[in-house]
């Protein structure tokens, strides 16, 4: 957990509210549908192109999707780690940048990780989740507030942003280049949100440097 000094978690803004209503009600439907026989990932799932079902939608889709259900049963820390993670950062960012840029950078940073998982993995059957959205969020806050003290799980001291979150894009870049088997895990879609929102946050910022000190 963070101890954030730049808004603190008093209030969801409107955005971020949304999303996470959105994301919370597409989740509930995967369920509902999957257990009728009618699985919605066919349909709205990000799809390889090795897949043959690949449509263009889907690079807007599939953001809004989760792990729903497995072979235990109904799947919740999917979308419970994704939530948490928008919630945490993105209501920051969408309190500096209001809801309209904030909206306009989330989506960008969610197509172009589709995009890079569609190219950079050829076979990968199909992918869903917001997570290469988030990963564009957490590039733009290490890079507006890199030195935010973050409490990191079993780790009783605070770290700086600036170490914590290139730590977990190290991690995703390990994994693209080193996949272990059974990892299903869409690194290149993390790796191509943060490129996309580190990219994004710079240029929008480019007369307003920022130090990593």
């Amino acid at each position: 957990m963070s101890r954030f000094q730049q808004g603190g978690f008093q209030s969801i803004p409107p955005v971020i509210k949304n999303l996470l209503i959105v994301n919370v009600l597409v989740w509930i439907a995967q369920i509902i549908f999957i257990n009728q026989g009618f699985p919605l990932e066919e349909y709205g799932a990000l799809q390889s192109f090795g897949s043959g079902n690949f449509k263009a939608w889907q690079l807007i889709t599939y953001m809004f999707m989760h792990s729903a259900v497995d072979s235990t049963g109904i799947v919740f820390s999917h979308i419970l780690f994704n939530m948490f993670t928008l919630w945490m950062f993105g209501s920051i960012l969408e309190n500096v940048w209001g809801g309209k840029r904030f909206l306009t950078f989330y989506m960008i940073c969610g197509v172009i990780a589709g995009v890079a998982q569609l190219f950079l993995q050829q076979d990968f059957g199909y992918a869903v989740g917001a997570s290469g959205a988030i990963m564009g969020i957490m590039a733009a806050y290490v890079y507006l507030f890199p030195n935010t003290e973050m409490y990191i799980m079993f780790i009783p001291i605070p770290i700086k942003a600036k170490y914590v979150i290139p730590g977990f894009m190290m991690l995703d870049l390990f994994g693209a280049f080193a996949p272990r088997s059974g990892d299903n895990v869409a690194h290149w879609a993390h790796l191509g949100g943060a490129f996309a929102g580190l990219v994004l946050v710079i240029f929008w910022n480019k007369k307003n440097k920022r130090n990593f000190y």
